[in-house]
């Protein structure tokens, strides 16, 4: 993990100029925009509501999903709420179990993905999921529900992918719920979660503060949040700020304010090195050209102090501190070094200061990626209990501070970071 957290101020590097004036969505290979097919791109005229599905088209099932009887490639209109330039296409998939779906429709998980990159190519409906994440879907499925799938904003689909701003990806994920209901008439029943991991945990999130007033017709009876990078100013626990991958994606994507410096500008000769590579590469591209560049912290890709970028940037991960319409369940791994233990209590003591109903629970042995199968029980059983109109009973008066991230368990399933 550490040369992706040192690489990951490479991709500040990506799009050079996006921190532009309201009203223009910035293109090209700058921001990330890159040839993948002309399914990406809808050539005519935005339709004037969000959520509308543009296209669809069959798409091949990963191996690792035996239960899924198909698989469609999505691309609908959403909001732009970073650049305000109007709706968007998007792009995602939705994923069928085998079978015919009930009389009523199959229940409905929206899920959303975690960090990838922000160039086209790192856009999973193009590139395919991940083992961990395939198989997460998988075991939804296998339960008989279909899964819909965000690529978010901007990886796919034309201009940046605004990592972390939950206000546009929580709309991601919210029009992907539209645009699944819109493939035929009773396919999706009025059951329906949010779900997310990492980068989507508070995509997730975003969607869920979102939901009331964006789009209040969708029936959404709770939400799954694993490891949340979301963060919280107002709430009741104060934490320094995450000098991490998170701010440095973020930075590349459109979280540099439009009065502050470009990004050209703050840039070691290293961090300059990185520039093609974080142009078209994913994650792992950024991870093996640090280790080949020798970077080994943040400062060699820096020209300006922390207190001087952090004057700089948008806190893209931060979150008011609102009322949500629906229960919500926090998985966090006790190893988690990417995201500490003590940064994911931080978000449900906010969610639940606000007065939501928040179960919040944390396994011991497990780490960034190791939460997300292995809460997946508790996770079945909070749907179950909502399915069934039951509260799964919020822990929020319970709720006690961790200590430090523990050891990993070797050989629980994904839990390798």
């Amino acid at each position: 993990m550490i040369f992706f957290r040192i690489a990951a101020f490479a991709w500040a590097c990506v799009a050079t100029s996006i921190g532009m004036a309201d009203g223009k969505l910035p293109v090209g290979p700058a921001a990330g925009d890159m040839q993948l097919s002309t399914f990406y791109r809808w050539p005519e005229a935005m339709p004037e509501r969000p959520g509308a599905l543009l296209r669809s088209e069959h798409m091949p099932v990963q191996a690792q999903m035996p239960a899924a009887g198909q698989a469609l490639r999505l691309l609908y209109s959403s909001m732009d709420e970073r650049w305000r330039s109007g709706l968007v296409p998007v792009s995602g998939a939705l994923y069928l179990p085998t079978g015919n779906p009930p009389a009523e429709g199959w229940p409905l998980l929206a899920w959303a993905h975690g960090t990838l990159g922000i160039a086209d190519a790192c856009a999973p409906s193009w590139t395919g999921l991940r083992d961990r994440d395939a198989a997460y879907i998988n075991r939804w499925l296998a339960r008989g529900f279909a899964v819909v799938m965000t690529d978010y904003q901007g990886l796919g689909g034309p201009g940046p992918h605004p990592y972390t701003y939950w206000q546009a990806e929580g709309r991601s994920v919210l029009d992907s719920i539209r645009a699944a209901r819109a493939i035929s008439p009773g396919l999706i029943a009025n059951r329906m979660f949010l779900a997310g991991q990492s980068q989507g945990g508070g995509a997730a999130l975003g969607a869920a503060i979102l939901a009331t007033t964006y789009a209040p017709e969708l029936p959404i009876l709770g939400a799954l949040v694993t490891a949340p990078n979301s963060t919280f100013a107002q709430g009741p626990v104060r934490l320094p700020p995450r000098q991490s991958n998170t701010v440095f994606l973020a930075l590349a994507s459109g979280g540099l304010r439009e009065d502050g410096p470009r990004i050209e500008d703050i840039l070691t000769a290293k961090g300059l090195q990185l520039l093609d590579v974080a142009r078209q590469g994913c994650t792992r591209d950024i991870a093996l050209e640090s280790k080949a560049l020798q970077v080994g912290s943040f400062a060699e890709l820096l020209t300006i102090t922390p207190q001087a970028l952090n004057a700089a940037r948008i806190p893209t991960t931060d979150m008011p501190q609102a009322s949500i319409a629906f229960a919500l369940f926090i998985a966090t791994g006790q190893a988690d070094q990417t995201i500490t233990p003590e940064r994911q209590y931080a978000v449900a003591a906010a969610l639940c200061a606000a007065g939501n109903s928040v179960t919040w629970r944390t396994y011991e042995g497990l780490g960034h990626d190791g939460v997300l199968h292995g809460s997946l029980e508790d996770a079945f059983a909070f749907v179950g209990a909502r399915l069934d109109g039951q509260d799964y009973g919020s822990n929020c008066a319970t709720l006690q501070r961790p200590g430090p991230p523990g050891e990993r368990t070797p050989d629980a399933l994904f839990n390798d970071d």
